[in-house]
């Protein structure tokens, strides 16, 4: 029975947590279960899967073998550094946040430096669907282990490199394309919608780019957008900062974050 701890319990967390409820202890810890307001319902739905609500990331990690971290792109850096002060040797931190390889390459010299094992994961499509399931590239010199163990669990790990950075570079190079794509469609039917020309912009698309249902396409953007559109202006910022890390120009990134932001429903 492996034991696993969840840094932040947010819909990936709770996802991961509901498919491996029943494969062996889990503890998760949220800031949220410190928020007045909103802990309620979220300890209510830890205990509802079998999670046992941790006082603080320390105190969800004691004992775990591995430990995931789920929060935002901003926030993985500064919990990884964290992890650092309380993690044992032998753990494995799972940072499967989508943030620059260099965040993740600060993670795993913060974390190793400690005695513990440092893993990164790249999340390769939303979860909502697959759960457990969600295709997953893991790198760094414990990624064998780490698949070994989750894999057992349910979860679908493929180790791609000792080197960390690789797992996290296809995922945001990705991301350029799938979070632009949805920014571009916003930006046209936006645009034209407020001149009434969006059957002759969707009729023009479907005959350079047959087979196609752009109206789906348009309508899938937007409420992916609206749901997730700050953390995906998150992930885009983190592209950028590798874009730039690259010698590169951010600015595309940096201007499909803003439309991310701006269309999200808060």
């Amino acid at each position: 029975m492996a034991v696993l701890a969840f840094i932040g319990f947010g819909e990936v967390g709770q996802t991961f947590a509901k498919g491996l409820s029943g494969n062996g202890g889990l503890a998760a810890y949220d800031l949220l279960f410190d928020h007045p307001q909103k802990q309620g319902e979220l300890i209510a739905r830890a205990e509802t899967l079998g999670v046992r609500v941790a006082a603080d990331a320390a105190d969800a990690s004691r004992g775990a073998r591995v430990v995931i971290s789920a929060v935002t792109a901003a926030a993985a850096g500064d919990v990884a550094s964290a992890a650092a002060r309380y993690l044992r040797p032998g753990q494995i931190f799972f940072d499967i946040n989508s943030a620059s390889p260099r965040t993740k390459l600060t993670g795993a010299k913060n974390i190793e430096a400690a005695g513990a094992e440092f893993v990164e994961g790249a999340v390769m499509g939303a979860v909502a669907g697959p759960g457990l399931k969600v295709p997953i590239l893991a790198g760094g010199r414990a990624a064998e282990a780490a698949a070994e163990i989750l894999n057992g669990l349910g979860m679908n790990l493929t180790p791609v490199a000792i080197e960390i950075g690789r797992a996290s570079a296809t995922k945001l190079a990705r991301s350029i394309v799938m979070k632009g794509l949805e920014a571009a469609l916003l930006q046209s039917a936006a645009a034209a919608r407020r001149w009434d020309v969006e059957a002759e912009v969707i009729a023009s698309l479907e005959k350079t780019y047959p087979g196609i249902d752009w109206r789906k396409a348009i309508a899938h953007a937007g409420e992916r957008v609206g749901r997730h559109g700050v953390r995906r202006a998150e992930e885009m910022r983190e592209a950028g900062a590798m874009l730039d890390d690259l010698g590169l120009d951010p600015s595309f990134c940096q201007a499909v974050a803003a439309v991310q932001e701006r269309g999200a429903k808060r």
